[in-house]
This record gives C-alpha cells, structure tokens and sequence, in this order.
C-alpha cells in the first residue's frame, strides 16, 4: 500500500511538472558568414521586434500555462552561442525582457560557415536542459544549405529528437545555394516532426514579418491543443 501510494503521489507530481508548460521554444539564428553584418541587425533586430508584435505577445498570453523560451547564435562546427538563455513568458514584462536581450546582443562570429547539423545538435542539447512542457520545437532560421560537417539528417539520426518539431525560417527561398533548390532543402532536410512547416522570407528586410507570422503559426498549434 505504501508504495503504491508513493507511486501515486509521483505520477500526480509529474503530471503537474509537465502542465506547468506549453511549450519549449528554441530559436536559432544563422550568423554563418553568408551573412553580413547589415543583413545580421536586420535579423537581431527583426526577432527582437518580432516578440513584442502585439498579435504575437497575446499569443504568447493567451493561456495561463507558459511558453519557456530560448535563443541561441550559429554558424560553425563550434560556434553556437546563446542569446537567451530558459525564460518561462508569464507576462508582458518577461516577454520584453527577452526581446531587449535579443536586441543587445553582439554577434560572436562573422567568419564561420554553416554547420547546421551542430546547430541542431546544440539546439537538441539545449531541449534537454528546458522546463518540462507539452511540446518541444526548434526554429531553424538561415539563408543556405549545411557546408561543414554533418548535415541534417545525420543531426536527427545521432540526437534525441523525438516528439520534437523543427520549422525552418528560410531567407531569400528563390536563391540557389550550391546547385540545390532551397526551399527543396529546407522542406526535405531541414523541416521535422508533428505539424512542422517553413516560412520563407523575400530578403532580410522581410525577417521581421516572416518571424511574426511563424510565431504565430507555432503557439497558434499550441493554443488549439490547449483548448479544454
């Protein structure tokens, strides 16, 4: 009897743990070096702004059970740093909190090429260390395809992600990086998981608003499936 109570009282407290939560979302953002240093403010500052958007922080809002954010820089095999680290968004003021953290930080790196697979890496990593929620998703924001070290699919193959959706933000689809489609890529390596998607972006002058509308998408899935 004793342990069955115990047991009870455990399965209570770890239902109550992951009800605490939503959603864990990880942003990753591409300083690669196809990226320069315009088009980097543009992004930085376009995410920053893209948070506090008022249809985006009453998404964020909506439900009484919060969304644990995080933001981290990528761009080589080693070369991944964070912007933001777990933040749960219970109020406007945390979410503001986040956004201005976003928009001071200083680009660690200019000079490095795109290790996505390690960014996805980083970012499953990262998932580990999140608050217990409902859901797990990564954005995947850049401008071209993995060209150093393992790509995507090995990423996914060596890496918990399970359970876990990856959207891409994709700047400038109509480019082609290397003789390969890049929208092509980003829906077929880059895209993962339960009702994973892409946006794209026209340019970098269009990150703001394309970030808005995958936001939306994303907590929007969320708030559906948050319905009693």
């Amino acid at each position: 009897m004793v342990r069955q109570a115990a047991l009870a009282c455990a399965l209570t407290l770890a239902a109550g743990e992951a009800a605490a939560c939503r959603l864990a979302l990880i942003l990753a953002v591409d300083v690669s070096s196809s990226v320069d240093a315009a088009e980097d403010r543009l992004q930085r500052g376009g995410l920053a702004a893209a948070l506090i958007a008022p249809e985006v922080m009453q998404a964020f809002l909506v439900s009484p059970r919060p969304v644990a954010l995080a933001a981290f820089e990528w761009s080589g095999r080693y070369n991944q740093q964070d912007l933001l680290d777990w933040t749960l968004i219970e109020d406007e003021a945390d979410l503001i909190a986040a956004s201005r953290a976003i928009a001071g930080s200083a680009r660690s790196h200019d000079d490095f090429p795109t290790a996505m697979g390690y960014a996805l890496g980083y970012a499953s990593t990262r998932l580990r260390e999140a608050p217990v929620c409902d859901r797990q998703t990564v954005d995947m924001a850049g401008d071209g395809v993995n060209n150093d070290g393992f790509g995507p699919a090995d990423a996914y193959n060596a890496f918990p992600f399970d359970g876990v959706t990856v959207n891409g933000l994709l700047v400038d689809g109509t480019a082609v990086d290397e003789n390969i489609d890049l929208v092509s890529y980003y829906r077929n390596e880059v895209m993962q998981g339960p009702e994973a998607f892409v946006e794209v972006a026209d340019g970098f002058e269009e990150y703001e608003a394309t970030m808005r509308r995958k936001l939306l998408r994303e907590l929007g899935v969320v708030m559906v499936g948050d319905l009693p």
